[in-house]
């Protein structure tokens, strides 16, 4: 399973929506997902991947993870799995 499927999968459980209706181009506000539901995601990602997401949930705006649409959050994932890959 690519990254992008795995980290659809994981906002679409939290979500209560089928994968296929999670596209990269969604908002998490437009799939429902809260800030509560932000931070679920968020924490069941880093566990999937085995990362840490330089996110911080009281302060998201001042976040350098990108959590604009699904496909930044691949973008970021992507990225930080790379890093993680190569050191």
């Amino acid at each position: 399973m690519s990254i992008q499927d795995r980290v659809i999968a994981i906002i679409a459980e939290q979500a209560v929506l089928d994968p296929a209706d999670v596209t990269p181009d969604a908002t998490l506000e437009e799939l429902g997902i809260d800030s509560l539901g932000l931070v679920e995601s968020i924490f069941a990602i880093e566990e999937a991947f085995d990362i840490t997401i330089p996110f911080n949930a009281n302060e998201p705006d001042k976040s350098d993870f990108d959590i604009s649409s699904v496909a930044s959050i691949i973008a970021g994932i992507e990225k930080l799995v790379a890093e993680q890959a190569g050191s």
